[in-house]
């Protein structure tokens, strides 16, 4: 059976402000309006983080919008929300958040055979000059792709 993903939400930013170390694909507890919402595409990760409290991984300030078919039932568009990962990967993230002083950063949202993952990763935050280092790397890429096309 094959293992099809579709990209819901991507965080772009989150490869210009920090170095990605390391990843990892999570699954997400949500509730039935919420998951309707995400299969819309009306979801947002661009301010989300993630914690490890009382040895459970959560995000905090993910946005999804409320389903607009929903009833009184409706869900709270940014509250607190529990990723599911083993204890032994959670455990290995909480040890290095605290000691290394490294963050964990939402990258995308997808739907993986109809259930939603989320790929989270352990990074470093980049310093002004190093985001400007990457910034001509692409630069460069970019004019050395445009002289290769208008050559050939």
């Amino acid at each position: 059976m094959e293992n099809s993903k579709k990209i819901i939400a991507r965080n772009k930013k989150a490869s210009h402000e920090y170095f990605i170390l390391d990843t990892l694909e999570c699954g997400i507890v949500l509730t039935g309006t919420e998951i309707k919402s995400i299969r819309m595409g009306k979801v947002s990760i661009q301010d989300a983080y993630c914690q490890v409290k009382n040895n459970t991984l959560n995000i905090y300030n993910m946005h999804i919008a409320k389903y607009d078919l929903g009833n009184i039932f409706n869900h709270q568009e940014t509250r607190d929300r529990v990723l599911l990962a083993h204890k032994k990967e959670i455990r290995k993230l909480a040890q290095k958040t605290v000691l290394e002083g490294l963050t964990i950063v939402p990258l995308t949202v997808y739907l993986s055979t109809g259930l939603v993952k989320i790929e989270i990763a352990l990074c470093k935050g980049k310093k002004n000059y190093d985001k400007r280092e990457d910034l001509k790397k692409e630069a460069i890429k970019k004019d050395v792709k445009k002289v290769m096309k208008n050559n050939y």
